[in-house]
């Protein structure tokens, strides 16, 4: 079990209700774990659900200016796919085989039709020409070549096949933030803070050696570090208009004791101007259903 601590604020100025500021909160992590889905079947969980409880209940809160620079950028890959119409044909026997609820039968069903399909060929001076091409590509490569169905296509009829080129949907990408903060103490009471909030990123984004978070016994495991959950802040609501954070984990903290360029330290020790980096990376993608969310409904949602 990690410690809990109290709230850490820097500067120690009075939030008022129109002040906009950035609420950290240090989450214990919580695997997403399977569960037994109504059909019987695994349900895959995720992260940000399975934290809601600990969001809720955090280990603790910093409270921080909103960095110079803020933005969100949501991306989706898409890429160009391509199936020709022998890969397409074959796709379709092999579909209409595997749905047959008899599999034996499907396949002897599909080879059959195969068959015929083979038998159609051979009637059509094109379709025989482009399957003497694609058993000459494989003879060709065979004998230690290196050509295509295509390549041999194009070298003896100037044609090759309609490879039905489309942009399709890929997959998602995980977001990323990256924030910079500048540190400079006013008095002892601020320098004691940023020491305090230096010390809970550095300490909470590191995995334990134990399961239990108590002493060290072989080291045979490592638990998951802590995460956190960012929000953007208007007095003690919810930004009305900035955008929003999945759970996060921080991937890397820079601490630069020189923000100015030149070092210089109080009486105490503490530098007079420091640099805070902060890289976080979301433990989720965003999925359209999330801006459905009472969560995602407030402002331009994630």
């Amino acid at each position: 079990m990690s410690k809990k601590f109290s709230p850490l604020r820097y500067p120690n100025a009075r939030i008022d209700t129109d002040s906009d500021y950035l609420e950290v909160r240090v989450v214990e992590y919580k695997p997403p774990g399977f569960d037994q889905g109504s059909a019987g079947g695994l349900s895959l969980g995720t992260s940000s659900e399975g934290l809601k409880e600990n969001i809720e209940n955090p280990l603790g809160f910093i409270f921080l200016p909103i960095p110079e620079g803020i933005q969100d950028s949501n991306a989706v890959t898409w890429g160009d796919d391509t199936i020709n119409g022998i890969a397409a044909a074959g796709f379709k026997a092999a579909k209409s085989a595997i749905s047959n609820e008899n599999l034996g039968k499907g396949f002897a069903d599909a080879v059959r039709k195969t068959g015929k399909g083979i038998n159609e060929i051979a009637k059509d001076k094109t379709s025989r020409d482009l399957a003497q091409s694609f058993f000459a590509s494989k003879a060709i490569n065979i004998l230690g070549g290196n050509t295509s169905l295509d390549g041999v296509l194009s070298r003896s009829s100037g044609q090759i096949l309609n490879p039905n080129m489309e942009l399709l949907f890929k997959g998602l990408t995980i977001r990323s933030f990256n924030f910079s903060f500048d540190l400079t103490p006013r008095d002892e009471s601020e320098s004691s803070t940023i020491k305090k909030i230096l010390r809970v990123f550095k300490q909470n984004m590191q995995p334990k050696r134990t399961s239990d978070g108590t002493s060290n016994t072989s080291g045979l495991f490592l638990r998951t570090p802590n995460v956190f959950q960012l929000i953007y802040k208007t007095g003690r609501k919810n930004h009305n208009f900035l955008h929003k954070f999945k759970p996060m984990a921080l991937l890397n903290m820079a601490v630069n004791y020189a923000g100015a360029g030149t070092y210089a330290t109080y009486d105490d020790a503490t530098p007079v101007h420091m640099k805070l980096d902060l890289s976080f990376q979301e433990l989720n993608p965003v999925y359209s259903e999330d801006y459905e969310t009472e969560e995602g409904k407030e402002g331009v949602g994630f």
